[in-house]
């Protein structure tokens, strides 16, 4: 197949630090091409993943969320990939920009990365109208509230990257936003209430970020604590394999959590609050443990030991490889492009798993 992919404006593919999105882009790029597809990717001019790749802006475009700017490069993303069997678009605006102005293309299929709220859903209805939608985990569909949801499929990771450590570092590690929906602040008491040191890696740029450190996160601060960076990818990884756990307290329904899956692969076992997609991602007592707030999660840290770190690399392997969503995503393109327009749902899901 000759598979054209539209990653959003915002960030290059790989992203050089922070960037969860274009991580699953670069990786389904490069899982597609393992399997023999002809892959062109319209993303920014700074990226370099390893597929041809064309754009109109040679840098990220700024401020994040210009709708003026989306709506350009995905205009320009149609029209490169003209000649492509199927479209993978992950900007927000390309399919409803797309379909409105009746440009000539092949089927698209779009994956929804964003929560999904009351107020996008009338957005989303009309996406659907173009497009075949992926939502990444089943929490995530069910917040669709009816609209079609033509599969949902996981994010995979790169498990020759994300390589198994021992857990000797004597640490807790928390990988994020620095966001209270990211919940820096429970990781943090709970840690210190089962006596062990934190290692905060979090992104920190913008205003609503550094306003959430000042007045939640800083206070929180001891002497001698080192401030909360955010960690090239060399830096996490050797983070994730020596850390005893990984502690993720989301305080919302995150569509997937990256994150998770890869301290998984690392062999760490991760402690996080139940919400969003977290229980389809942790297998309670097995891989980790799914707290019901900071005290449960501080008596888990006590039993963190029991956790067989084989067990946690395991999982990520059968369920959570940049080789299984390669190949879910070829099952739905084909399933697609046989059915142009008559995709159910109900037999779109079934390709997929």
């Amino acid at each position: 197949m000759r598979i054209g992919l539209i990653a959003p404006p915002w960030i290059p593919v790989p992203p050089p630090a922070y960037g969860g999105t274009e991580v699953v882009i670069g990786n389904l790029a490069r899982g597609l091409l393992a399997l023999g597809h002809d892959v062109r990717l319209f993303t920014v001019g700074e990226s370099t993943c390893p597929v041809p790749r064309q754009w109109l802006f040679s840098s990220p475009v700024e401020p994040m969320g210009a709708p003026a700017a989306e709506a350009a490069h995905a205009l320009a993303a149609y029209e490169a990939l003209a000649d492509a069997d199927i479209i993978h678009d992950h900007t927000d605006l390309g399919p409803r920009l797309a379909g409105r102005r009746g440009i000539t293309r092949p089927p698209v299929v779009t994956t929804i990365h964003a929560r999904v709220t009351p107020q996008s859903r009338r957005l989303l209805a009309e996406t659907a109208r173009y497009a075949a939608i992926v939502a990444i985990s089943h929490a995530h569909a069910r917040s669709f509230a009816g609209i079609p949801v033509a599969a949902v499929i996981h994010h995979g990771i790169d498990l020759d990257v994300y390589t198994p450590g021992p857990g000797l570092g004597g640490y807790v590690l928390f990988i994020g936003r620095m966001s209270a929906d990211k919940g820096v602040h429970h990781a943090m008491r709970a840690a210190r209430r089962a006596g062990w040191p934190l290692i905060i890696s979090a992104k920190m740029r913008e205003p609503a970020e550094r306003a959430y450190f000042e007045e939640q996160v800083r206070p929180l601060l001891r002497p001698g604590d080192a401030r909360p960076a955010e960690q090239p990818l060399a830096a996490r990884l050797a983070l994730l394999r020596n850390a005893v756990a990984l502690l993720n307290p989301i305080t919302w329904p995150e569509p997937f959590g990256l994150v998770m899956a890869e301290a998984l692969a690392c062999a760490t076992p991760v402690l996080a609050f139940p919400n969003g997609a977290a229980p389809e991602i942790i297998d309670h007592g097995r891989t980790g443990y799914l707290c019901q707030g900071e005290e449960d999660m501080t008596a888990a840290l006590a039993d963190v030991h029991r956790i067989d770190r084989p067990d946690c690399r395991a999982a990520a392997e059968r369920r959570f490889s940049l080789a299984r969503m390669a190949a879910d995503y070829e099952r739905l393109y084909r399933a697609v492009l046989a059915r142009p327009g008559q995709l159910t749902p109900r037999r779109a899901e079934a390709s997929a798993r």
